[in-house]
């Protein structure tokens, strides 16, 4: 397992405090300091099965700034920019097997240590 992890992020802390507590081996990304490829960040939105546009925080000044709710819906493009701006994604985000999850509530941390 691995967790895409912002320390600052209190949905963040909670999911890497559920996974410590259901005593799993994972390994911690602190995606801000180290952002993923293009391709990575493509095959991770696969495994979620969404569009990056589904994971965009579209609220952060730097979308603002970019006019990213009215960029056109292209996958490449909108890859491009988010990693580019990583705090435009969602966290935290935990893969698991050939899953993936944004695991922003309790629910969806459980369906990413049910994937194992």
């Amino acid at each position: 397992m691995e967790i895409w992890h912002n320390p600052r992020c209190s949905k963040s802390r909670a999911a890497k405090a559920a996974l410590d507590a259901a005593g799993v081996e994972y390994t911690e990304r602190r995606y801000l300091d180290d952002p993923p490829t293009a391709e990575e960040f493509d095959a991770v939105l696969t495994r979620i099965g969404a569009e990056p546009w589904d994971v965009a925080r579209l609220n952060e000044p730097v979308a603002k700034e970019l006019g990213l709710k009215d960029l056109d819906r292209d996958r490449a493009r909108w890859i491009e920019v988010m990693v580019a701006n990583p705090v435009l994604i969602q966290r935290p985000i935990v893969l698991s097997g050939d899953a993936a999850v944004v695991a922003r509530d309790e629910a969806s941390v459980r369906e990413a240590l049910d994937s194992r």
